[in-house]
């Protein structure tokens, strides 16, 4: 959430101060934007904003892990998607942005057709991963999903996790 908010990360090492975009902050897995003995001092979270969401998908409710973790904030203006921020965690070695899938909503009609045309750029920028907690294919369609999820919820339907219908 805080990768489509678009948070600063303020890092320290000594006197000396860097500020990085968290989403540049991940460079691999394990592996971060920051120099030996540097840390991080401080995190600036902008404002959130009214269509801001965040969905996780994990095997247990409260479980800390997830399987896909995915953040979507859309602005719609005259019924058209005119700027979209979305990341997702689970996805890839590193929590990050859904580059080719925002360019792919952006000037679309808010329309359910809309958001499901686009998902499909969703296989662009990510190939995950199998493990424990999920199958890439799992992951992927689960992502796709969230995003069909999130229009239903700016639209007002109800979209219960804790209802499951076949």
């Amino acid at each position: 959430m805080l990768i489509t908010l678009g948070a600063t990360l303020h890092l320290r090492q000594g006197d000396r101060r860097r500020d990085i975009a968290l989403e540049d902050f991940f460079i691999d897995y394990g592996k971060q934007d920051r120099a030996p003995g540097e840390f991080v001092e401080a995190v600036t979270i902008p404002k959130t904003r009214a269509n801001l969401r965040s969905y996780k998908l994990s095997k247990r409710f409260d479980q800390d892990i997830s399987a896909v973790c995915g953040a979507f904030d859309l602005t719609i203006t005259d019924g058209k998607i005119s700027a979209a921020r979305i990341a997702f965690g689970g996805m890839a070695g590193t929590p990050k942005r859904a580059i080719t899938l925002e360019t792919a909503l952006i000037g679309r009609p808010w329309s359910e057709d809309s958001v499901a045309a686009a998902a499909a750029a969703l296989d662009e920028d990510f190939t995950p991963m199998s493990d424990m907690r999920a199958s890439a294919e799992y992951r992927k369609t689960s992502a796709k999903n969230m995003l069909l999820r999130y229009f239903h919820d700016l639209n007002g339907t109800a979209t219960s996790v804790l209802e499951v219908t076949p």
